[in-house]
């Protein structure tokens, strides 16, 4: 019997051959985002009942539009978003650069890993903190509290694309930069930098995406006029589920996958121009 050279060959560790990994691969991606595309379709439902569909309509979209609270909670959470992510980038670029340094100091790993603790502790931990922290200092709570809290939040989503960035440079391309003549200023400015923005503009999008879609944090550190789309969204939810949620949520959605798929963007990008050759 002749045995097909193309033919793949099967080793007992792998799984991809595993009776029913399949069918629960499809029930698995069946349940995480048949919800989200049921929501989609429903926000362009004419009925205000949910579950009764009536006909194809933009009514709600324009409803959503209209309405002053949730373009004043959208105006909102894009501040709040785009100060947050900026301020976080910006410290989370300057830690990226001390870390990533040849320069041994006492605790440095130690520090690497508390810059990562905030992605593994529940959100909920930290807001509660920051939350009894401003109450002690007798801080009012507000939009200036809740950029604080989502700057701090942040921080951590905008360094990793950044200190993978660093680590993947090239360190000959700075000595030869030195070789030159340039001094460490000027090789930043003109060597480093160019190579790094990808990076920084890596962890700022995916750093902005974290702290629009934030409700655990805002929900603790928000007061009078700081209301953002997922809090506005949470108490329309409370009183019942409208097609105006719905159309909220999709457009919440859409922009979340299009800021997404632009950090995906700038991280291949990126390893395309770190790759060897």
């Amino acid at each position: 019997m002749r045995l097909n050279p193309f033919r793949r060959r099967r080793f007992p560790g792998d799984v991809t051959h595993w009776p029913g990994l399949f069918t629960a691969t499809i029930a698995f991606f069946a349940f995480v985002y048949l919800p989200i595309l049921i929501l989609i379709a429903l926000s362009f439902n004419e009925n205000r009942t949910v579950t009764v569909w009536t006909g194809f309509s933009l009514d709600w979209y324009r409803v959503a539009f209209a309405n002053r609270d949730i373009v004043g909670a959208a105006t909102n959470s894009l501040i709040i978003a785009s100060v947050a992510s900026v301020s976080a980038t910006t410290l989370a670029t300057l830690a990226a650069l001390r870390m990533a340094s040849k320069d041994r100091f006492m605790g440095k790993g130690a520090i690497n890993a508390v810059f990562a603790l905030p992605i593994t502790v529940p959100e909920i931990v930290p807001a509660v903190a920051t939350l009894m922290f401003f109450a002690s200092l007798g801080f009012t709570l507000g939009l200036g509290t809740v950029i604080i809290g989502h700057i701090v939040f942040c921080i951590p989503f905008a360094y990793l694309p950044i200190r993978a960035r660093l680590e993947g440079m090239d360190p000959k391309i700075g000595e030869a930069a030195a070789d030159l003549y340039a001094n460490p200023v000027r090789a930043f400015w003109r060597v480093t930098l160019p190579q790094l923005i990808p990076g920084i503009l890596s962890g700022l999008v995916l750093a902005f995406i974290i702290s629009l879609d934030d409700f655990v944090t805002t929900f603790f550190l928000g007061g009078a006029g700081s209301t953002t789309l997922p809090i506005y969204i949470f108490g329309l939810v409370r009183v019942g589920v409208t097609p105006e949620v719905n159309a909220i949520s999709s457009l919440m959605l859409l922009l979340s996958l299009s800021l997404v798929s632009l950090s995906l963007f700038l991280g291949r990008d990126q390893n395309r121009n770190t790759g060897p050759g």
